[in-house]
């Protein structure tokens, strides 16, 4: 079992007592303090992830935690545009369509990232039992907007990925 279902579990469990017998709060402990030497929001990152809706199957269960993600999800995203430099600041228009872009690459990104499937099959690869032509029988959908957006969206992807894959890389050899 791996570390995101551990924390799955964890979130789930009747009881956090930490004893000889119980051990659910150890991946809540081991995600808090491998949050303290990374990103710090790889927890938030696996929970809205994996366990948003899935503990209990209440209306509208992690939209709190969501929005909280994409709050900071956008924050790093222009952070790393300025860094980056993808578009020139000079005047203040610049900077409005410049902060625009950042925010669409934000949303953008995350929810590919959350469920990058093809709306057309769902993910399977197959519509009406032959290769589902948008997506080419990979499952994975597109994502909108035009090929610079595309391209800076999808470098976003691939950060969250990297950002998520690293903190429960931390987490786990926090658990052994």
């Amino acid at each position: 079992m791996g570390y995101a279902d551990r924390f799955v579990m964890s979130l789930g469990a009747s009881t956090l007592q930490d004893d000889a017998q119980h051990h659910a709060a150890e991946p809540l402990a081991a995600a808090a303090l491998a949050d303290l030497t990374g990103a710090g929001f790889g927890a938030l990152l696996t929970r809205v992830k994996y366990a948003d809706g899935s503990i209990s199957k209440t209306f509208e269960s992690g939209t709190q935690n969501l929005a909280q993600l994409l709050r900071i999800w956008t924050e790093r995203v222009t952070q790393k545009g300025r860094e980056r430099k993808w578009v020139k600041e000079g005047t203040e228009w610049d900077v409005r369509a410049a902060l625009t872009l950042y925010r669409r690459v934000a949303e953008r990104s995350l929810a590919y990232w959350l469920d990058g499937k093809c709306g057309t099959c769902h993910g399977t690869g197959t519509a009406n039992r032959m290769l589902c032509s948008p997506c080419k029988g990979s499952g994975r959908g597109e994502i909108g907007g035009g090929g610079f957006e595309r391209e800076k969206a999808l470098d976003m992807v691939s950060e969250l990925e990297g950002l998520l894959q690293s903190h429960n890389a931390r987490s786990a050899v926090l658990l052994r």
